[in-house]
């Protein structure tokens, strides 16, 4: 479990290099996946920022060659919508750990999508 946390702590070093990189050039600011950030030997690491600067990161075992860029796309947008369901429940306070099955289900589904 270690390992796995220091690989998503050094992929967001690399979403704030590639966020201010676009912020530098004149490219389309609306892209919100950031494609591969850090492919190890066992594992690839996927980037996603939402306008609103809350990261995702997707951890896919590199064995996993039937998952394609476009599907991970897709796994993004589902969870950046299943996360803005949670955030709009005017019964949540942001800041507080997602207590949410519906989201919990969105996340498992992937989990054994990728697995």
């Amino acid at each position: 479990m270690i390992f796995f946390h220091y690989t998503v702590h050094t992929s967001l070093d690399v979403v704030e290099e590639k966020i201010s990189a676009v912020g530098k050039s004149l490219g389309d600011q609306r892209e919100l996946y950031l494609g591969l950030l850090y492919p190890t030997e066992d594992y690839k690491v996927y980037g996603y920022v939402t306008n609103s600067k809350v990261k995702f990161v997707i951890v896919v075992d590199s064995s996993n060659t039937s998952l394609r860029d476009n599907e991970i796309r897709s796994m993004f947008r589902k969870l950046h919508n299943s996360f803005t369901d949670v955030m709009c429940n005017p019964f949540h306070n942001p800041g507080d750990t997602i207590q949410s099955k519906a989201f919990d289900g969105i996340v498992s589904g992937m989990m054994v999508q990728t697995g």
